[in-house]
Parts: C-alpha cells; structure tokens; sequence
C-alpha cells in the first residue's frame, strides 16, 4: 500500500503550478565602461552589439531558474555617480562591475566607490557581487590581485560578499557566479523570516 500512496503522492504534488520563483531588486554600479550593460544584456540574451552606455538607469528583469532578478543599473559616469545613492532605497543586494584591465586611476575610483557602497547605510548589510570584468584582455588583473589592491578582505569582513572574475565570452562562469548570489540572497530571506 506504501506505494500506492508515494504515487498518490507525487501526483498531487506535482499537479499543481509551479512555485513562483521568488523576485529580488538588486542595484548594478561600477564606473563607465566596466561592461555592466553589456553583461547584463547578454544575461538577458539580448546582443551587446548595440548596447550604449547607460547615462541614468535602467532597469532589467533577469530570468534565472530560481529566481528573477530586477536590476537597476545606474550610469557609472562622474556626473552621475554622486546621485546613486538615491536609487539605493529598496535593494536587496548589490553588483558591482569593475573593469580588471582598466588604468590605475580608474581603479582607484572604483575602489572608492566600492568601499562608499560597502559602507552605505542602505547597503552595507547587503549581499554583494563584485565581478571582476574583462578577464579575456591581456592587461587584466587576477581576482587576487583585485582582492588585494580593493582591501576587500579588512573592509568586508562579516559582511556577505563574493569577488568573481567574468568576461562576456565566459556565460557559464556569469551565471555561476549569480547564482552564489542568489543563494546569498536566499539565506538572507531565510534569517529575516526567523528573526
């Protein structure tokens, strides 16, 4: 009889509609030319080939399998870096896109801004993604080298954080790195149902 009633079971169980996969607003900074649009696009399997530069934001819903994820990307250019904190209200988790290859001025400031984010009181108990973009170009710096030159390991202690390097040829290693995030996020939810 057992297992006629595992059967039963499974068929009401699996008769009903898919769960819906939960959403999370997430917000998307690094400066101009770090690749956010482009990778964000082709996560959205839409062609990069067209993309321009984001000047205010943009929003994005992305599909993966457990999960949808709206991003709001905000433009990375000077002008409008000091009102990003504006869009910050809401988020549940933060991408930050920095370009591995970029000059070392560049990459001052985006540790600069990194670090405000990190800090930010809206932000700064929130998972955060940095990706490590443009590994494919030959100047790029390792995620280590990244580590070390953004202080990440001092700055970000207790806090939920994964460094990842990415390209837009390498997809699998993307979605891999967004789904830690989400699982990030998850546990995040998972802590505020129990508090």
């Amino acid at each position: 009889g057992q297992k006629r009633c595992r059967k039963c079971f499974r068929a009401l169980c699996c008769k009903g509609p898919p769960p819906a996969r939960p959403e999370y607003d997430l917000v998307c900074i690094g400066l101009t030319g770090s690749g956010k649009t482009s990778l964000l696009s082709k996560l959205c399997s839409e062609s990069p080939d067209n993309v321009v530069s984001t000047t205010g934001f943009s929003i994005k819903a992305v599909p993966f399998q457990n999960a949808i994820l709206n991003i709001k990307e905000l433009g990375g250019a000077d002008n409008i870096r000091k009102y990003w904190s504006r869009y910050y209200q809401g988020s549940q988790g933060v991408i930050f896109v920095l370009d591995s290859a970029s000059s070392e001025d560049d990459l001052e400031t985006a540790r600069n801004e990194l670090h405000s984010a990190l800090q930010h009181p809206q932000l700064c108990t929130l998972p955060f993604l940095i990706l490590a973009n443009h590994q494919d170009k030959p100047a790029a710096r390792s995620v280590q080298e990244v580590k070390k030159y953004f202080e990440l390991e001092p700055l970000a202690r207790g806090k939920r954080w994964i460094l990842q390097p990415c390209s837009l040829d390498d997809m699998e290693a993307l979605k891999d790195s967004f789904s830690q995030l989400i699982n990030l996020l998850e546990e995040k939810d998972h802590e505020a149902v129990r508090m």
